[in-house]
């Protein structure tokens, strides 16, 4: 099993328009599972229509909570509070103890350590879902990181995590996974163990910059990097600028894909460019298959 991961410098830039082409082309030739790692804005599901068979919860952090029968008002958790986290009962007339506020609260435990009543207990947080589901082009892990969570990239790992066992468990040929934009600890965990990173760039003055910079992060975490040019004729001096940096740096260009309004009306009827029109886009995304299929020597 050979796993791809499809990164970007920064959101917006086509990311999972091309990993959505790629499941639809990958699976044509091969057995194939799907990962979507964006879990802060994961939508490649609203591609590929996927049916939902399983669903868990994540949890991840710790919450203060204080125990209102035991708490005899000392304020001792709030003088220790570093996050002003802690409402004494004059801010909060529903209750006659102090009360934690959750979207302020950082997790330090402070007051649990520091309160002589031992009111204080730690609770882990429900902070999102994960789910399998069924989709056209073969098994998709996905999940919703809720808003104010943290540990985005512990999610990402245990996604990610379960499509590798899954496609282990049925000798499926790749793992495609659609990764998080950036830089950050999700890249960093949905790049771990990846065969190879596909990175789309826009020609862009930011598009090179983001380039550079996620080039960084896989050839520190040493995964070979392709490039793949989106929108390549809405600048064509920017696109040989990126062409440029990519041969200084021996990282191969593996395809322009012009742009068009198509890959919008594609999107909008919920279906990969590529399943949709044969048209230049489709063609150019077709060739990018093609190259990343030989590079990654997957045996059709």
């Amino acid at each position: 099993m050979k796993q791809l991961v499809v990164l970007s410098g920064k959101g917006g830039t086509g990311k999972t328009t091309v990993t959505a082409a790629l499941a639809h082309l990958a699976s044509e030739e091969l057995s194939i599972v799907l990962a979507d790692g964006d879990v802060d804005a994961a939508n490649l599901e609203l591609v590929l229509e996927p049916t939902k068979l399983e669903e868990h919860d994540f949890r991840s952090g710790k919450r203060a909570v204080i125990d209102a029968d035991k708490c005899t008002l000392c304020g001792v958790c709030e003088t220790v509070c570093r996050f002003d986290a802690i409402r004494p009962p004059t801010e909060t007339p529903v209750s006659c103890a102090y009360q934690v506020e959750a979207l302020s609260c950082e997790g330090c435990a402070s007051c649990f350590y520091q309160c002589p009543e031992d009111a204080i207990r730690m609770e882990e947080q429900l902070a999102g879902r994960w789910f399998r589901s069924d989709s056209r082009f073969g098994p998709l892990f996905h999940a919703h990181l809720f808003a104010g969570q943290e540990n985005s990239g512990k999610l990402v790992t245990l996604v990610k995590q379960q499509g590798r066992l899954l496609a282990s468990d049925t000798d499926a040929t790749l793992l495609l996974v659609d990764g998080p934009p950036g830089i950050g600890c999700p890249v960093i965990s949905a790049s771990a163990g990846a065969d190879m990173a596909l990175l789309v760039v826009e020609p862009t003055v930011a598009g090179a910059h983001d380039l550079e910079r996620v080039l960084s992060t896989t050839e520190h975490f040493g995964v070979p990097a392709l490039v793949v040019i989106n929108k390549s004729d809405l600048n064509e001096e920017r696109s040989q600028e990126v062409a440029a940096f990519c041969a200084e740096r021996g990282i191969e260009v593996v395809g322009r894909i012009p742009y068009d309004t198509v890959v919008t009306e594609a999107m909008v009827q919920g279906r990969p460019v590529t399943a949709y029109t044969d048209g230049a886009v489709s063609a150019a995304l077709r060739d990018v298959w093609e190259r990343v299929k030989t590079l990654l020597a997957l045996e059709v």
